[in-house]
């Protein structure tokens, strides 16, 4: 930036007189001219005023009033900014991305952001975001949402599905992401579906996912996914990963060996 300000705090408030709530710091090294010592001074004090949140090292979250109690604004106003600012591919997903397509049987306790590299969680006032690692995250069918401050990537309700049953834990477990895709299936579409299935690396999760879709919803939604996974000829799967399944019976539409028998709350 071109433009010199006094002070941090002025050059803060500017940016948020122009709908900017996040800058980083080379470009406030800029606009001040002051040494990175001066910044992290002026920018700690503003911190301990609740002006802003520092979810990176470099990177600073502009807090507007209404959300000086919360310590800042949600990360939906800055995700974008962020993964520009790691430079890594992204997009909001798993249970965050399933509430965002309407399935809110429950309120995600944290952020989940899905990229292509190890990122630690970070955290902005009360909100925590959380990255989970896919090394083909860029290829991952998403959707453009509209933000307070602009947009960001989220998966297609198709993929979301997927994410859910490939990141299990993360997702509250087969029970719950069986409620979740209770929801969401009515914005699943067959087709789409298929498409998101062929980009994965993997068959399990593909396998595990239409036998939960089948509990929850038409069994037409599963119809082209069932015929193409056939052709694939899979192994069998168990149901939930990790979990012994001998002795299980086994699935042979889904090729799934059922160790766990799902519960799902009304």
């Amino acid at each position: 930036m071109s433009d010199r300000h006094a002070t941090l705090a002025s050059f803060v408030d500017d940016l948020q007189a122009k709908g900017r709530y996040t800058f980083r710091r080379d470009e406030a090294l800029e606009a001040l001219a002051v040494s990175d010592l001066a910044l992290k001074n002026a920018a700690r004090r503003l911190t301990v005023k609740g002006r802003l949140a520092l979810p990176h090292r470099g990177f600073y979250v502009i807090v507007p009033l209404e959300y000086r109690v919360a310590g800042a604004p949600p990360p939906a106003w800055f995700i974008d900014a962020l993964m520009r600012f790691y430079r890594r591919p992204y997009y909001v997903g798993l249970l965050t991305a399933a509430s965002l397509h309407g399935a809110a049987h429950q309120q995600p306790q944290e952020f989940q952001v899905v990229t292509d590299g190890i990122l630690r969680p970070a955290t902005a006032g009360r909100s925590r975001i959380r990255f989970f690692t896919k090394k083909r995250a860029a290829a991952t069918p998403t959707v453009s949402l509209k933000t307070e401050t602009g947009t960001m990537r989220v998966s297609t309700p198709e993929a979301t599905a997927l994410d859910l049953v490939r990141y299990a834990s993360a997702a509250g477990f087969l029970d719950n992401i069986s409620v979740v895709l209770r929801d969401l299936a009515e914005r699943i579409d067959a087709q789409a579906l298929l498409a998101a299935a062929r980009e994965e690396t993997e068959l399990a999760p593909v396998q595990r996912l239409g036998f939960l879709l089948d509990l929850v919803a038409d069994a037409k939604l599963t119809e082209p996914l069932a015929t193409w996974l056939r052709d694939q000829r899979p192994r069998s799967a168990p149901l939930r990963a990790g979990q012994s399944s001998s002795g299980c019976r086994k699935e042979r539409r889904w090729a799934v060996a059922v160790n766990q028998e799902i519960e799902v709350e009304e």
